[in-house]
């Protein structure tokens, strides 16, 4: 999901349909209201400024609502046209698109998981990211199209591991996890690497407060069908949801769709294995590699 403003921990967090479009980054939109603002005092157009800075009124206009990453010609003659004050040249260094390493879409999601007090995840197309290995999740990344550069694919794993970290340094936090049996069969790599995500998933799944359930194959059909499904509850109380598809997130804060969600969640749980025998099968996969 891309939405980037509003939510935090003290906040519930409201959602628009036009929220669903990715949002520029703070920075930029701290950076453009700063060239609208000086531009405006200078007595100016969006025309007339465009003019001055040799680039059309639309590209100032992206520039000033966040949308642009201005190039080094632009922050020159800006400054120029406005005064020579020294704001854009010294904010320039400090801009960027986003945080590095995360879908667009993803943004606003993973910053509620940072404040969140419960975390649910279904999955049934890979592993969750939260349990991922560096070798999985450096094949999942690799096998994305298109390809993505190597400075990207570094921020992409940087940010994935990362994100890792909460499993341990939320001890009070509970992760719950429910994943298809044949996620955990699908191959990649070689035996090894296999291996590597076995133990992986394992000993990130141990702490008393993560739980990981397995779906088995003879569990057959189930209410989470529609597809993966993430859950969360803020520290007000408020519980939201997280559905992804191809190139696209939707942060779902409708209380009634919620709760729908959660429904589908608990009886999933009840027909995933328990805990104990998820992990014996996690280990017997890996012992029959």
């Amino acid at each position: 999901m891309t939405t980037h403003g509003g939510a935090s921990e003290n906040d519930d967090f409201a959602i628009c349909e036009a929220e669903r479009e990715p949002d520029p980054s703070d920075s930029l939109r701290t950076f453009g209201a700063v060239v609208q603002a000086l531009r405006e005092h200078a007595g100016l157009s969006r025309v007339q400024f465009g003019e001055l800075v040799r680039f059309s009124k639309h590209t100032v206009e992206s520039v000033e609502l966040g949308r642009r990453m201005p190039d080094e010609s632009f922050v020159d003659r800006a400054e120029g046209a406005t005064g020579n004050t020294g704001a854009l040249k010294n904010a320039a260094p400090h801009l960027s698109r986003g945080e590095a390493g995360l879908a667009a879409w993803f943004r606003q999601w993973a910053r509620l998981e940072k404040v969140a007090v419960s975390l649910c995840a279904y999955e049934c197309r890979l592993v969750p990211g939260l349990l991922q290995s560096e070798a999985y999740a450096r094949a999942v990344f690799e096998g994305t199209a298109p390809v993505a550069p190597d400075d990207q694919l570094a921020d992409y794993m940087s940010k994935r591991m990362e994100r890792q970290r909460m499993l341990f340094e939320r001890p009070t936090t509970p992760f719950s996890f429910i994943v298809e049996e044949h996620v955990f069969r699908r191959r990649f790599g070689d035996e090894q690497q296999m291996r590597e995500l076995y133990d992986h998933v394992l000993a990130l799944s141990a702490p008393r407060n993560v739980t990981l359930q397995i779906v088995p194959f003879e569990a057959g059909l189930h209410a989470c069908l529609d597809g993966p499904v993430r859950l969360l509850e803020t520290p007000r109380g408020q519980r939201l949801g997280y559905s992804e598809g191809q190139q696209n997130g939707r942060l779902i804060a409708d209380a009634k769709e919620v709760s729908l969600l959660y429904q589908r969640y608990d009886t999933l749980r009840s027909q995933a294995l328990n805990a104990k025998d998820s992990r014996g099968l996690l280990e017997r996969l890996r012992g029959e590699l």
